[in-house]
C-alpha cells in the first residue's frame, strides 16, 4: 500500500448532507471530492472540489464522472448498482462498497432474506404483493410494519397495520410492493456503525437511538443499556458485514428486544444519520473511515473520546419555505456544543437540515446514566432554541 499526499481524487455518487460531510473529511487528508448530484448547486457542491449535474441512472453523468476520478463510492442507495459496476469496468475503477451489496440493501426484502440465510437475527417478515397478503401477515403477526421495498426512507414508505380492514389504504400508502414486518417489543433502539478495511473491520460503540414518527431525533453515546447487550450488538454487527461486499462504513439499525436479544432493523451501505456523534465523539469520524476504507487506507480508531449525545435539527416549518436558520447563538455560545448545517436551500416538515452535538466531561468509565441523562436534555435544549424565520 503507497499512501501519499495529496491523495486520489473520489468520485461519489450523492451531493446531499452525507456528500457534504465526506468532502468534509476527505480534504484534510490530501483527497479531493467531485460529487454527482441532480439539483444543481446540491449541498455537497461549496465543499467538494466539483459537481456534475447528472440523475442517479444517467449513463454519460457516470461515464463523466469515472473519467475524471481515481475511486468511485455513493452516498445514497438511488444511485444505480448496475451502471456503477458497468462505469466501473470501463474507466477500471474500484467501487466500494460493491454495487452488489447494494442491490442487495435497496429492496427491504431481498436485505431481510440474506441476512436470515446468513442466520443473523431478524425480525419475522413475509412479502406482501397485494392486500390479500397483508391480510394474511397480519393473521399471522397480529400487527405489522408494511414497509415499501424500494425508496423509503426517514418513515417514508413505512406504515404500521393493526386492522385488516385498512390493508388496501395501507397498500395505496407505500405504493408498490412491500414487505411485512412483525412489530417488534423492544427495549430501545441501537445502531452500530461499522467499518469494513481491506483487511480489517472495526467498530464504533453502539449508539442509542430516539426516534419520533419514524425519524432519528437523538442518538446517545455510551447507550443506556448492558454491556452484554453491547457486546451483542457488536457481534452481530460483523456478522452482518460477513454478508456483505466491499469496504467501507455501514449503518447497522438495531432493536435492543425486552430480554436483551438483538434483531437486525435495516442496513445503510454508507455513512448514517446515527453515525453523525462521531465527528466530535469518536478519534476518527465515520465519514473520514468510510474514504480511508473505499481508498483501501488504513482506518483509524473508533474509540469514543467522551459522552456524547447527537441532536437532529428538522424542519419545524407547517409549509416549505426558504431555510433560514435563527438564534444560531443559542449553540455558538455554548461550550460544549457544536453546530453542523447542511446547506439545503429549502427547509420543509421535518425535513433534516443539520444537527447539534454535545459532549461531556472525558471519565467514560465514571459516565453514570443521570450524567448521560442530563447530557441528553442539555442538547435538546440547545437544539430546540434553534428557530426557522
Amino acid at each position: 500500500m503507497n499512501v501519499t499526499v495529496p491523495g486520489p481524487t473520489l468520485g461519489v455518487v450523492g451531493g446531499g448532507q452525507l456528500g457534504r460531510m465526506l468532502a468534509e473529511a476527505a480534504a484534510p487528508l490530501g483527497v479531493d471530492v467531485i460529487v454527482l448530484d441532480p439539483t444543481p448547486d446540491c449541498p455537497a457542491a461549496p465543499v467538494a472540489r466539483e459537481q456534475i449535474v447528472g440523475d442517479f441512472d444517467d449513463p454519460e453523468a457516470f461515464r463523466e464522472l469515472a473519467s475524471r476520478v481515481d475511486a468511485l463510492t455513493f452516498e445514497i442507495e438511488l444511485a444505480d448498482a448496475a451502471l456503477l459496476d458497468r462505469v466501473a469496468d470501463e474507466f477500471d475503477l474500484s467501487v466500494h462498497p460493491a454495487p452488489e451489496t447494494l442491490e442487495t440493501i435497496e429492496d427491504k426484502l431481498v436485505q431481510k432474506r440474506a441476512l436470515e440465510d446468513a442466520g443473523v437475527p431478524v425480525p419475522p417478515f413475509r412479502q406482501i404483493d397485494d392486500a390479500e397478503d397483508l391480510r394474511a401477515a397480519l393473521d399471522e403477526f397480529g400487527a405489522v410494519m408494511l414497509k415499501a421495498r424500494t425508496g423509503g426512507y426517514d418513515g417514508r414508505g413505512n406504515v404500521p397495520v393493526t386492522d385488516p380492514a385498512d390493508a388496501e389504504e395501507a397498500m395505496d400508502a407505500v405504493g408498490g410492493p412491500a414487505m411485512a414486518e412483525t412489530f417488534v417489543d423492544f427495549a430501545r433502539e441501537l445502531s452500530v456503525i461499522a467499518v469494513q478495511g481491506d483487511d480489517e473491520v472495526r467498530t464504533f460503540p453502539a449508539g442509542e437511538n430516539v426516534h419520533e414518527e419514524e425519524i432519528l431525533r437523538e442518538t446517545i453515546l455510551p447507550a443506556r443499556t448492558t454491556d452484554e447487550v453491547l457486546e451483542r450488538a457488536e457481534a452481530v454487527a460483523r456478522d452482518v458485514l460477513d454478508t456483505l461486499s466491499g469496504r467501507g462504513v455501514f449503518g447497522i439499525e438495531l432493536f435492543e428486544t425486552e430480554d436483551g436479544e438483538i434483531l437486525v432493523n435495516e442496513i445503510a451501505p454508507r455513512p448514517h444519520n446515527s453515525g453523525h456523534w462521531t465527528i466530535e465523539g469518536a478519534r476518527t469520524s465515520q465519514f473520514e473511515q468510510h474514504v480511508r476504507a473505499v481508498l483501501g487506507w488504513p482506518l483509524g480508531s473508533t474509540r469514543l473520546r467522551c459522552p456524547t449525545v447527537m441532536a437532529n435539527v428538522l424542519g419545524t416549518v407547517e409549509e416549505p419555505q426558504p431555510a433560514r436558520l435563527g438564534n444560531v447563538e443559542a449553540v455558538l455560545g455554548d461550550a460544549d456544543a457544536s453546530l453542523h448545517w447542511y446547506g439545503k436551500d429549502e427547509v420543509r416538515p421535518l425535513r433534516k437540515m443539520g444537527h447539534v452535538t454535545l459532549t461531556g466531561g472525558s471519565e467514560l468509565d465514571a459516565a453514570a446514566e443521570s450524567d448521560t441523562d442530563e447530557l441528553l436534555a442539555h442538547a435538546r435544549d440547545v437544539r430546540d432554541a434553534l428557530t426557522f424565520e
